[in-house]
């Protein structure tokens, strides 16, 4: 038998951590090496193990498990990153995979279904629970008709958030959306208010609506 793969439990809370761990320390060729109760912890941990697989939450305190994975996937991209959580949204599945995860399978997948992920992850291979695989194939099956950038000098991020400003959200609400940290949507306003040329956000919100950004969500 190879060596085992080695994993590290990312979950802010501990009895979580403690089943999980209880149930992979039973099985031969999985090997829990560490856990982690926040997101900040995880990137530390990754930084200092040799990892395989990392089960990760989304929702922790400090960094969140989508820009956990983000950070950690630039250092290390050969690790395998599994989300283990309770959101099914469709903005935690695509944001989980814009950030790099190789797998998102829910809490309730049972001990089964999370040993096979693991295995699958470590050897490569994409894994997504039932309902999650559904989401993914509607969501790719459905002809989406190229559109005309509104802002050609923003960035597809910048123009996002820009819309997300023109629908009214506050800075903090923008980064529970997307699963970023609220310096990063500032430095994106930043950037916007300076690429369109304008003075402060009110103005940057006439310009979004005026082309027909925010009119969705109001």
């Amino acid at each position: 038998m190879g060596e085992a793969v080695r994993v590290l439990i990312a979950d802010d809370h501990p009895l979580f951590r403690e089943g999980m761990r209880g149930r992979l320390d039973r099985v031969a060729d999985i090997e829990v090496v560490g856990e982690a109760a926040s997101g900040d912890e995880a990137v530390e941990m990754a930084r200092k193990l040799e990892l395989d697989v990392i089960l990760m939450d989304i929702k922790m305190p400090g960094l969140n498990g989508i820009e956990a994975t983000r950070e950690i996937l630039r250092a290390s991209p050969r690790v395998g990153v599994l989300m283990l959580t309770m959101f099914e949204d469709d903005d935690s599945v695509f944001a989980a995979m814009r950030a790099g995860a190789k797998g998102y399978l829910l809490k309730d997948s049972g001990g089964e279904g999370v040993m096979h992920a693991i295995r699958a992850v470590a050897s490569g291979e994409a894994v997504f629970g039932p309902g999650v695989a559904e989401r993914i194939m509607g969501f790719f099956s459905v002809p989406r008709p190229r559109q005309q950038r509104l802002f050609p000098e923003l960035t597809e991020r910048e123009e996002e958030i820009l819309s997300l400003v023109a629908q009214g959200k506050s800075n903090h609400e923008i980064a529970r959306q997307l699963y970023v940290s609220l310096k990063t949507v500032r430095n994106h306003v930043s950037n916007i208010l300076l690429k369109l040329q304008v003075a402060d956000r009110a103005q940057a919100v006439i310009r979004a609506r005026e082309s027909g950004l925010g009119h969705d969500i109001m």
